[in-house]
């Protein structure tokens, strides 16, 4: 079974989906891992606290990158109360593979971003 995630994973790298940017975002966010030096920077926005477009950017380890990708199928046309409650364990079984303290840290950088930029959003009135 870790084998096809670890396809999954390679074929998101190779592939990603949402990678670019959009033309205007109202809620933006950016992380780095100063360990390993992955950057990841998130763009979406948000209709009656749902993410209806997303794109994410960024450059690192095949586990940031594809978890990124992984991570906009997952929360597009999602609300807000949905991502802000994903934790750790929920990336974890996205991936599916077993990870390192260091390599849990890149697969985590996205949803970190993320909820960051979300927890700073404020709605235009």
């Amino acid at each position: 079974m870790e084998i096809l995630y670890k396809e999954e994973l390679l074929d998101h790298y190779r592939f990603p989906r949402f990678k670019g940017a959009l033309s205007h975002p109202n809620v933006i966010s950016a992380m780095h891992n100063p360990s390993c030096g992955d950057q990841v920077s998130f763009q979406a926005i948000l209709v009656q606290d749902c993410i209806t477009q997303i794109a994410f950017d960024g450059v690192g380890c095949i586990i940031s990158q594809a978890t990124a990708s992984m991570m906009c199928e997952l929360i597009k046309d999602k609300p807000i109360s949905f991502i802000m409650a994903l934790t750790a364990d929920d990336v974890c079984s996205l991936i599916g593979i077993q990870l390192g303290l260091n390599r849990l840290k890149c697969a985590l950088l996205f949803l970190h971003a993320v909820q960051q930029g979300l927890h700073n959003y404020k709605p235009v009135e």
